[in-house]
Parts: structure tokens; sequence; C-alpha cells
């Protein structure tokens, strides 16, 4: 297999196991652990392989999860079981800390939400979480992906010190549970 080929199937697999991982387990007849968002490396490979559509072993498993630009995915520490970081859609305690965020954070979107985000400010929408970067690069990459692309500063200091939560993934992606429109610039 070529390299092209190979990245190509790399990313068709990850794709796919985002949507298994972080939204649709019961896509190939898994389940998992509500508690840290862990499923069996063993099992899950077995179930995908049985669905026809991939080809996966250990050996690919293990280099997609070290090579996916956004480190989307984990194994614990022995290897046997995985899990997606963060962008959950179904109810997952990823037991992460709480964290002290720095002053501002960024938050990548599309110009035509700005309107309801005025209003309502920044929501998890199906996922749990809001997801916040610390950078306005990686923020600018993320509303490319929605249309035409705006960065929202998010006061993140401030509302900490007013009482709201953040955690940050094992990717460094920073999450709360909403930022309302009085802490956006």
């Amino acid at each position: 297999m070529n390299k092209n080929k190979n990245t190509d199937e790399f990313t068709r697999i990850g794709k796919f196991l985002s949507l298994v991982l972080r939204h649709s387990p019961k896509t190939i007849g898994i389940t998992i652990d509500p508690k840290g968002g862990w499923t069996d490396v063993e099992l899950l490979i077995e179930k995908i392989n049985q669905q026809g559509k991939f080809h996966l072993d250990q050996k690919i498993l293990e280099e997609i999860v070290e090579t996916n630009g956004k480190q989307r995915y984990s194994f614990n520490a022995d290897g046997t079981k995985i899990r997606a970081n963060q962008g959950h859609s179904i109810p997952i305690d990823l037991e992460l800390e709480k964290q002290t965020p720095p002053e501002i954070l960024y938050h990548g979107t599309a110009e035509r939400f700005l309107s309801s985000i005025r209003e309502k400010g920044l929501l998890p929408m199906s996922r749990q979480y809001v997801h916040l970067s610390g950078d306005e690069e990686t923020a600018l990459k993320v509303g490319k992906r929605h249309g035409k692309p705006f960065i929202l500063k998010v006061h993140a200091g401030e509302m900490q010190r007013e009482g709201y939560l953040f955690y940050l993934s094992e990717n460094h992606v920073w999450l709360t549970k909403h930022v309302p429109p009085q802490f956006l610039a």
C-alpha cells in the first residue's frame, strides 16, 4: 500500500472511530463506559472488522491514535482500552479535573452563527461541552470548517473567577458547559 493510500485509509478509519467512540457505539454493537469513556480495544477491533468496511488491527489502531493531528484518542496505561479525548454527544464523564484557564481563550465559528451566539452565548449544542482553544490559529481552523470563519475571544479568567468551571482534555482542548454572551468579545 502506498503512503497516500495508507493515509487516506487511516483518515477514513479515524473518522469512523470518532463516530463510534464519541457519538454512536451502537453502530458496531459496543458499549462505552460512562465513567471515563473507555472501551475494550480487542472488542473494538473485532467489531469494526465484522463491519467489513475496514481492516483494523492493533498496529494500525496504535498508528492512528499516535498520528491523529487532533489527538482525538488515547489508550489507557496498559493499552487495553481506548477512548475519545473529548467531543462526545453521549453522556460520558471523562473524569477531568477542574483547571484554571488562561485569561483569554478562543472559539472559532462561522459568521452565520454570530447573531445567535450574541444572544445566547456559546452552547454545547449536541456535545457535552463548549470547545475552546488556547490560540487563535486553532480557532481559525475550527471556524473554517463551518463556513466563513469568525474568532471569538472568551474572557475565561473572568468566567472562572465568577464560578464557571473549566477542564482541559488530554488533547489540550478547553471545555466548559456554557459561555454567556457577556464573556465574549
